[in-house]
């Protein structure tokens, strides 16, 4: 996506290897980058802003998890997978209007 987030892969790389594990570099794609900073907004005003991470964090998880379930699961999946789940969020908890 950006050399910021090609480092950052790295980085993982470098400290998983530290604790004797190959990972392949965690990649980021922008519709999937997208999808996680809309999940971020959505939390931070529908809860506390301090679950933002948090909520990006556990999109992480579930997406991993159905990657392993089902497999050859891309980018693209994912990302659909979290606006489903953002969008039943603005509906439970819809913004409120400005007057």
């Amino acid at each position: 996506m950006n050399r910021f987030f090609d480092d950052l892969g790295e980085r993982w790389v470098a400290a998983a290897g530290r604790r004797s594990a190959q990972i392949e570099p965690p990649t980021l794609d922008a519709e999937l980058a997208l999808e996680l900073l809309e999940l971020a907004r959505v939390a931070a005003r529908t809860q506390e802003r301090r679950f933002a991470p948090l909520a990006c964090y556990m999109a992480g998880v579930a997406a991993e998890r159905l990657r392993a379930a089902k497999g050859g699961v891309d980018d693209a999946a994912v990302a659909a997978l979290i606006l489903e789940v953002r969008q039943e969020l603005e509906t439970e908890y819809p913004l409120p209007t400005e007057r």
